[in-house]
Order: structure tokens, then C-alpha cells, then sequence
């Protein structure tokens, strides 16, 4: 496992590329990227990774990142996954402008590309099902078969191509290969697949076409068509890169793209995988592609995680060529760098135990001015109302507490944060011995939290007003697998899922401000840990998903090296 020190300066081999290249004078000293999902599901923090490097290796070289759909397989994408993406993008800071482009643009010119290589002798139809032609494709040590169809004429090769394309064949009939070597030391270039029959409704074109593109043969054109000069992207394309170039070569395409392949991302108790991450949500292990749990975008953010500490953590962890995995722990470091900037510090308590202040005026109602985020001097104060009863965390009272428990016993004092020194008097239980109360004095000249007569306490707790208190349901979210390295060994990835991912309270209370906190507003809750309000909230209830702890594992992991 790869784990790189939250300090040390990122690697990005590509970049070194591009600027020989510029010194070059390739492409014209020009840099044109483009970031290509397929729309066949939500965005992942892998996906993260390539949005950043395309687009801000584009800007760092004052050129132009073009966002692409690769839509040539219509069964399995849609338009909710378009505009899921395009909203991912957008949120993570980048913008295309004009460029936004599918490979469906393209049906037609692809066509034409594909009827040039058949007229050159470099394609052909070719009958055998799709059991017979892996048949024949060979082995790593053993060549493939030619196909009994190969030695066709390019004029029959023609008329077949158009009668798949007018849909007289049903699907897998017949299907269009690249006429290249099928002794090929590299299996991808055994006359691979160029079109395939397939009667699907396309998202975009309708029925207009009963044949498609495969990816091989449509990416490589499409970046020669948009003009892309880097065609960026992750290791396990590395095999096809002779094929990418073989067909720009074939069709005799001037200046055409460089692939270059970088390591994909991989991240400890997570799948990165949009196959699984489907099966996840099919089979309802998850809310949905936004669960808080996922490593989607949209679920990322309804987390409460920043489009800042993506793109921090997707700097930090560099460009490499050989596959690694990163410790989710930096993912959870850069969040928790952000927020501690950012969020508004609050005061909640998730299991509340009351406090009744016996010397206190009962008519009283007086207000507590509090800061909001002692970082950030633009974040300014708030008032919190205080009166004779409130909330504290029932884990800060002990009846027999040890000798290091600085927090509220019989007869110990403590501080109230932003409010008064207050001191156990007595307390009450229950038939089952569960403390139900807590009878406390206060120290009126200790009014924002320090004594004048210059006595100190160890334990300062946060609280919340009894008749002011919101109502709030908490959801705390951990690691959605168990296991480090769920797709590891032989037992289903879904058997390593973790039964404890998800823990709700719903008798929890907080501020009065946070009963109108907008959903995606995210807060610091004193001595909990960073949450964000939730789509899910409703009147008198307001929702919200732990972003992170406070507790920095990270730091922990970094600073033992």
C-alpha cells in the first residue's frame, strides 16, 4: 500500500511529457485534453483524479479541456447519468464552455472511417459468433485463427456493412473486425471488433442506428476529430494503445493524438469499480448512487465533503505510473483541513441529559454571544440563548467518575462553552438507576467563561438550551467496507461490506440556528465532529451526515514515518 506524506511535493510524469512536447513544438506548442466518462453511471472519486489532471493540465498550459460523453453503449446509459455528470464536473470547479461533445455526434463520420478501412483491405465482416471468434482469438503462448470469413472482398465486406447498418441481421449475426494479425503478440491486436450489431434505443439518437461503434474503435477518432493533442488515461488502456494508434495510422490521420497512461486511482475500504458500485445499489446495500457511504461525487458531497478538498486530495496523492492504493485516511485529512477552515462551529448534543441550574432567575432569558469559527475573523458571532435548563452530553457526567475525568461529577466544576462555570449539586435517577437529571449552581461572574477571581476548571462542555433546542437526527457514517482491501481474495466483495457503515440517533438536539441550516450547510459540532445537513431534513427535524471526526488518523499515520 502505497501511503504518500501529507507534505511531500505531488509527482506528475505527464506534465513532463507535455512540456517536450511544447518544447518540441508537437501539436503546434498546443495542449487539447479532454475528460471522456461513459454515461452508464454516477462519478467516483476515481473519476476525481482524471477531472483534475485534464482540466488543470489544460489551464497550467493555457489550453482547452473538452468534455466528451462516450455514449456508444445504449443499453446501459441514459440522460440521468449525463446530467449527473455535468453536475459533478461543474461542482468540482471546471468548466468546458462550448466544448461539450458526444461520441454520437460522430455516428456518421465513425461510419465512414470504418467503410475507408474496408475499402483498404483493414476490415471486414465477419460471421462467426462471439463464442467462436474468443475461440480463435488464442492464448498468450498460442496464436489465433483466422477467421474463415477474413479473405472477403472489400465490395462484399461493403454491401454486408450496410445491411447490418439497415438492420437485416439480428443481433450478433455479424459483427465488423480490423483485418491486422491474429498471431499478434498482443491479444487486442487479433483482428479486435470495430461495429456491432445491437437493436438498442439510443439516449440521444433514437432508433436511427442498429449498429455502434465499439469503444477502441470510436475513442481514438473522436479525440482526432475534437483535435485532442493528450489523450489521458489510466493504465488499463495501456494494452489497446497499439490499436488507438493503428487506427489514426490506418486512416492516414496527420498530427494525431498521444495516449498516455497514468495509474488509476485506488483507495483502501473502498470499490472503485461503476459495475460494482451498480450491484451496491441494485441490490440496496445502499440508499442510492448519492448515499453518503459511496465514494460517488454526488454521494462525496452530500457527505459534506468540499469540491476544495477533492481537488486538494487529488493534488496531494500525484501522477504515477504504476498502480498503488492510497489510505481513505488523506481523503478524511483534506476533508477535515477544509472544514476546519470553513465550517461554523455549533454546539449539539447527541444524547442529551438535562441540567437544571437551580440558582438561576427561572423568568431569565438572556443571550450568549458565541464565535463562529475562531479561524476565520469574516465569520463573525451568534447569539445563543441561555436559561435556567439545558442540554449536555450524557457522556460528560459520571457519578463515581476516575481520577482523570475532567468533566461533570458530584461536586466538580466545569465550564459551559461561551457561558458560565457551572457546579454539580445533585442529581436524579430513574427506577432502572439511569441518571435523569443534573442540579447545578452557577457562578454569575463567570459570564463568558472565565473566572475573576481566578480559579480554573479542566473540563469545558458544550450544551444546548432546553427551550430553545432543535430537534436533530444524526447519521454517523463509517467505512462502507470492513475490510481495507475489499476486492481482495476469493469471498464476493459484498460479504466484506460493513454492517456498522451506517448509525442513526434521532433523540438528539442542537443550537437553534441549526433548525434552518439548507441542506449541504455544513457545521463543526464542538468535541463531535464535522456534519452536513441533509436533503432528508423536514419541518421540526433537521437531518445530518457526519462528515468526519475530529480525531485526525492521518496526522497519526504520517507523523510515524
Amino acid at each position: 500500500m502505497e501511503e504518500k506524506n501529507a507534505g511531500a511535493a505531488p509527482s506528475n510524469f505527464i506534465h513532463g511529457i507535455i512540456e517536450r512536447d511544447i518544447e518540441q513544438g508537437l501539436y503546434g506548442s498546443k495542449v487539447h485534453t479532454r475528460f471522456p466518462p461513459e454515461p452508464n453511471g454516477y462519478l467516483h472519486i476515481g473519476h476525481a483524479k482524471s477531472i483534475c489532471l485534464n482540466f488543470t493540465t489544460a489551464l497550467k498550459y493555457k489550453g482547452l479541456c473538452n468534455l466528451r460523453f462516450d455514449d456508444t453503449n445504449p443499453e446501459k446509459e441514459n440522460a440521468e447519468y449525463t446530467e449527473s455528470i455535468m453536475e459533478d464536473v461543474k461542482w468540482l470547479g471546471f468548466a468546458w464552455g462550448e466544448r461539450l461533445f458526444y461520441t454520437s455526434d460522430y455516428f456518421e463520420k465513425l461510419y465512414g472511417y470504418a467503410e475507408t478501412l474496408i475499402r483498404k483491405g483493414l476490415a471486414y465482416v465477419d460471421d462467426q459468433s462471439g463464442e467462436e471468434i474468443k475461440k480463435n482469438r488464442g492464448t498468450l503462448t498460442e496464436a489465433g485463427k483466422d477467421s474463415p470469413f477474413r479473405n472477403r472482398s472489400a465490395d462484399e465486406n461493403i454491401q454486408l456493412f450496410h445491411e447490418m447498418r439497415d438492420g437485416k441481421y439480428p443481433d450478433g449475426a455479424k459483427v465488423l473486425r480490423a483485418k491486422i494479425d491474429m498471431s499478434h503478440s498482443n491479444i487486442t491486436m487479433r483482428d479486435p471488433a470495430l461495429y456491432r450489431i445491437k437493436r438498442a434505443s439510443h439516449h440521444r439518437t433514437g432508433d436511427k442506428w442498429r449498429i455502434y461503434p465499439m469503444y477502441d474503435f470510436a475513442h481514438c477518432l473522436s479525440d482526432s476529430i475534437e483535435g485532442i493533442t493528450h489523450s489521458i488515461c489510466t493504465l488499463e488502456f495501456e494494452n489497446n494503445r497499439p490499436l488507438y494508434d493503428w487506427i489514426l495510422s490506418s486512416l492516414e490521420i496527420l498530427m494525431p493524438p498521444k495516449q498516455i497512461e497514468f495509474a488509476r486511482l485506488n483507495i483502501t475500504h473502498t470499490v472503485l469499480s461503476k459495475r460494482k458500485l451498480l450491484r451496491l445499489v441494485k441490490e440496496n446495500h445502499v440508499s442510492g448512487w448519492d448515499d453518503p457511504r459511496m465514494p460517488t461525487l454526488s454521494g462525496l458531497r452530500r457527505r459534506g465533503y468540499t469540491p476544495e478538498s477533492i481537488r486538494d486530495f487529488c493534488e496531494r496523492i500525484g501522477v504515477a505510473k504504476t498502480n498503488s492504493t492510497i489510505d481513505i485516511a488523506l481523503l478524511e485529512h483534506c476533508v477535515r483541513e477544509d472544514l476546519n477552515r470553513r465550517a461554523r462551529r455549533v454546539m449539539a448534543v447527541l444524547e442529551p441529559l438535562k441540567v437544571v441550574i437551580e440558582n438561576y432567575p427561572g423568568g431569565k432569558n438572556e443571550e450568549i454571544e458565541a464565535v463562529n469559527n475562531p479561524d476565520d475573523e469574516r465569520a463573525g458571532t451568534r447569539k445563543v440563548p441561555f436559561s435556567k435548563e439545558i442540554y449536555i452530553e450524557r457522556s460528560d457526567f459520571m457519578e463515581d467518575p476516575p481520577k482523570k475525568f475532567f468533566r461533570l461529577g458530584p461536586g466538580r466544576e466545569v465550564r459551559l462553552k461561551h457561558a458560565y462555570y457551572v457546579k454539580c449539586e445533585s442529581f436524579t435517577k430513574d427506577a432502572s438507576g439511569k441518571i435523569t437529571e443534573i442540579r447545578c449552581s452557577y457562578d454569575p461572574a463567570t459570564r463568558g467563561g472565565d473566572s475573576p477571581d481566578g480559579r480554573k476548571v479542566k473540563g469545558t462542555l458544550q450544551w444546548v438550551p432546553a427551550a430553545h433546542a432543535a430537534p436533530l437526527e444524526i447519521r454517523l457514517y463509517d467505512h462502507l467496507f470492513a475490510s481495507p482491501e475489499p476486492e481482495s481474495g476469493d469471498d464476493d466483495f459484498v460479504s466484506k461490506l460493513n454492517p456498522d457503515s451506517l448509525k442513526i440517533i434521532t433523540g438528539a438536539v442542537g443550537e437553534p440556528c441549526l433548525a434552518g441550516a439548507e441542506p449541504g450547510e455544513t457545521f463543526q459540532f464542538l468535541r463531535t465532529g464535522y456534519f452536513c445537513a441533509d436533503k432528508d431534513s423536514r419541518p421540526g427535524k433537521t437531518v445530518f451526515n457526519r462528515t468526519a471526526a475530529l480525531r485526525d488518523s492521518w496526522a497519526k499515520i504520517s507523523n510515524t514515518k
